[in-house]
């Protein structure tokens, strides 16, 4: 926005210079020289004043932001487009003015009088946005920070994680008429070297397509010895290439190349880190420092939405093949019960005291059970709900609490057992 700025101002001058006749007309400034320089420092002074104090409040939502939800989720701030487009309006705004500002010169300067009307004109023109630019910072500032608004954002995020990665797939899924244990070779183990990995950091997402195509170019069988979010340390293990003997200097860079590694996880191709977001918020609002279980309950149902739209979703399969049909890559990917763990375990232990929340989790277990028929994913679900009927026993100190969990444990047991009229997300 500042080089549009700049841009700007050098076109609208050499308009000025083109046409230097008399402009008559309302909207267009018709003041002399030393109005122009008089309005112009009192644009752009103004700016750089309204900016600071921009930054000022920014600063202060990051601190809130870091206090009350998490140091991770700085990063959904420090990306929201309405915060940039604000600072870069007054910025851009300033700059525009500091530029036609040198230009102006009156009778008694020296020089030939010089006065861009319409570079003048424009100058307003964008003051007057920015003053309805700071119109909305102040309602988006105070927005932003409130828990509904984050919760919804790392919940958006969640859905649009879930879409993209499943079904998206590393390669092609396994033909119906193969099996990927099957194609393994015998001599897998002892024929396989590792490459290591160049750097250190949180695997943010891998190449799928160019990690396909090294394969198959060089007739490579590759299993993966990480995923996206987890932390590489340089010369730990990355992944195994068989045969050994294809392995050399230009293949193991081409390899690194293909995976992408960042200081923090991202969302690209990492599910779980959302649904970590939402677990860290909830957390923080159910300690006892801030007693905040309503919070909680919308993490809560927004974890509970997710995993509805998710257990509709096919899970890809370890084994990926090139568009031959052939064995490529070997990955590991996430699985549903761990996913069910990193969303539920910590909430139904710190939140065991309270029944609002126990009981927001059984019935989001029972919500979950209603859009899916797949046994495996019913029987991770029954023992979620075991884990939350024990521990809110150990942990509820009043009988008629204990009751009413007890009561919401046995409505997911219904819902677990009569469920066969299945709700689409869609």
């Amino acid at each position: 926005m500042a080089m549009v700025a700049t841009a700007l101002a050098l076109i609208m001058l050499n308009v000025d210079r083109k046409d230097q006749i008399d402009i008559d007309y309302w909207w267009i400034y018709t003041g002399g020289a030393d109005g122009a320089r008089s309005l112009l420092e009192a644009v752009a002074g103004s700016m750089m004043s309204v900016a600071a104090t921009a930054f000022s409040i920014t600063i202060v939502a990051l601190q809130l932001a870091a206090s009350n939800f998490g140091p991770r989720l700085l990063r959904n701030f420090m990306q929201d487009t309405g915060n940039q487009v604000v600072l870069g309006t007054f910025i851009s705004t300033f700059i525009y003015c500091l530029l036609v500002l040198r230009t102006i010169r009156g009778e008694g300067d020296g020089y030939s009088q010089f006065v861009p009307q319409i570079s003048v004109t424009i100058g307003i023109l964008l003051a007057i946005i920015s003053i309805g630019v700071l119109i909305y910072f102040i309602h988006h500032a105070s927005t932003i920070i409130q828990a509904s608004h984050v919760i919804q954002n790392v919940s958006t995020d969640l859905h649009s994680t879930i879409k993209r990665l499943f079904p998206e797939k590393i390669g092609h899924d396994e033909p119906e008429h193969k099996q990927g244990v099957a194609e393994i070779p015998i001599s897998f183990e002892q024929e396989s070297v590792p490459i290591r990995a160049n750097s250190t950091g949180y695997l943010q997402a891998i190449d799928d397509e160019e990690l396909i195509k090294i394969t198959a170019k060089y007739n490579l069988l590759v299993r993966l010895q990480t995923r996206p979010g987890k932390f590489v340390v340089q010369g730990s293990d990355l992944i195994w290439v068989f045969p050994s003997e294809k392995v050399n200097k230009k293949l193991t860079q081409k390899i690194n190349d293909a995976f992408i590694f960042g200081k923090e996880r991202t969302e690209q191709q990492d599910v779980e880190f959302p649904i970590n977001q939402l677990v860290e918020i909830a957390l923080r609002a159910i300690s006892p420092a801030v007693n905040d279980p309503f919070t909680a309950i919308r993490c809560i149902d927004q974890l509970s939405s997710g995993f509805c739209h998710l257990v509709q979703r096919n899970f890809p399969s370890s084994y990926r093949y090139d568009k031959n049909n052939k064995l490529r890559v070997i990955a590991e990917g996430v699985k549903f019960p761990g996913l069910v763990d990193a969303a539920f375990d910590q909430i139904r232990h710190y939140g065991r005291c309270d029944m609002t929340v126990t009981i927001h989790l059984l019935a989001a277990i029972a919500l979950i059970a209603t859009y899916t028929n797949n046994s495996k994913y019913q029987a991770v679900l029954r023992h979620h709900a075991d884990m939350i009927l024990q521990e809110s026993r150990e942990g509820l100190s009043q009988a008629q609490g204990y009751k009413d969990v007890e009561k919401q444990y046995y409505q997911v047991m219904k819902t677990l057992n009569n469920n066969n009229n299945i709700q689409s997300w869609e």
